[in-house]
């Protein structure tokens, strides 16, 4: 993507104003070559990035997104799609962790459920400490609650306060996690759920090793057992009957952040496969593998794919498009960035599925894109309600 109006680095950032923006486009793109250089690494050791995640607290981002009352940038969605580009171009692992990392911290400008104090705290931590926070809300029996159900972890009164027990599994971030909300539902006879603050060093809190995937590797998204941890009553938030629903700007953040993980993904395999065809020269050819109409139109075909993401993630972050549409954002830039892959993949042959080839690791993140909630049966069934509905009623007015 040479185009500079949508370029991840492109104007926005002020240099002169350290204090209010998250960095220069010279820092970011440092950023970017910092975390490449240690991406395989741990793709293959599956360890949590605490390297990169060091850098972007030195950095000023990771209070990016915090408001400004609790000493954040309070920065809006442009900002933050511009630095997770850069981190997910680096290694997209750290990228995705920083995502819900930024949606939780979004979370707090409203602080519904909140109290002043726990605000502050929690801020403070991430402010001055570089803590970081997500959601645990997958569990074994259940699955994804995105499709209904009640989490069999539970919260019980007692004089101390809460007590939790229950386990997660696919709890992305796990072991860089300072801050734990964990969805679970309380002891009464009819059952409240929501989320229960846990700090990750409490006493029975137990991860468990085995987060083993095939992509997206250096996430930690292990499985957290809970054991009769013992919470204050105030780390309750927003419990209810039922689960309110998601925020509009929350669900514009979380599929413009998440899919631009995956578009970076593919950016990174795009650049790949230029590096590949230009230096390539076969001895039959005498010529690098660019120069044959073949490789040119399926490098054009995956350039267009991720123009096509680009000017949706463009749209999306400077408020042209509808959140409601957040689904079908998701499901068009990640199965376009899934496409651009394996047409790289096409091009390359075996030098690209070589272990040693960083476009095979490229492959294996990219395809990370599907299981993310919403996922595309439910995208698409939701659209296609909607726009039914929209055209009854259509007809019924007439």
């Amino acid at each position: 993507m040479n185009s500079p109006a949508f370029s991840p680095f492109s104007s926005g950032f002020d240099p002169q104003r350290v204090d209010s923006d998250p960095g220069s486009p010279q820092r970011l793109a440092a950023l970017t070559r910092s975390f490449a250089q240690r991406a395989a690494h741990y793709d293959v050791t599956g360890d949590f990035p605490h390297d990169n995640f060091a850098e972007l607290h030195d950095a000023g981002l990771l209070r990016l997104a915090l408001p400004a009352r609790l000493g954040g940038n309070e920065c809006d969605l442009a900002t933050a799609l511009r630095v997770i580009t850069a981190v997910a171009k680096g290694d997209p692992s750290s990228a995705l962790i920083l995502t819900m990392h930024y949606l939780h911290s979004l979370r707090l400008r409203t602080a519904s459920g909140w109290t002043a104090a726990l605000q502050q705290q929690v801020a403070a931590d991430i402010v001055k400490n570089g803590a970081l926070i997500n959601s645990l809300r997958v569990e074994p029996a259940l699955g994804t609650p995105a499709r209904g159900g009640l989490p069999a972890t539970r919260a019980t009164r007692t004089e101390k306060g809460w007590q939790l027990d229950g386990e997660k599994i696919y709890s992305t971030g796990s072991h860089g996690l300072s801050w734990l909300l964990v969805w679970g539902a309380t002891d009464d006879p009819e059952p409240l759920t929501g989320s229960f603050l846990v700090p990750a060093s409490a006493s029975g809190v137990q991860i468990i090793d085995d987060w083993d995937h095939l992509g997206m590797r250096a996430t930690c998204s292990h499985r957290v057992v809970f054991r009769q941890v013992t919470i204050p009553f105030d780390h309750a938030i927003s419990l209810s009957e039922r689960p309110a629903a998601q925020d509009a700007q929350e669900t514009l953040w979380m599929s413009v952040l998440l899919s631009a993980v995956y578009d970076a993904v593919a950016q990174s395999a795009q650049q790949w496969l230029h590096d590949f065809l230009q230096h390539r020269i076969p001895s039959a050819l005498q010529a690098p593998l660019a120069t044959l109409p073949r490789f040119q139109a399926l490098a054009g075909r995956i350039d267009t794919l991720l123009f096509s993401n680009q000017t949706l993630l463009h749209s999306a972050a400077t408020g042209n498009i509808d959140p409601v549409r957040g689904g079908q954002l998701k499901h068009l830039i990640t199965s376009q960035a899934i496409e651009a892959v394996e047409l790289a993949i096409e091009a390359a042959g075996n030098p690209g599925l070589s272990r040693r080839s960083d476009l095979q690791r490229h492959l294996r993140n990219v395809l990370c894109a599907r299981i993310h909630t919403p996922q595309d049966d439910v995208i698409l069934q939701t659209a296609g309600q909607r726009v039914l509905a929209f055209s009854s009623n259509q007809q019924r007015s007439v």
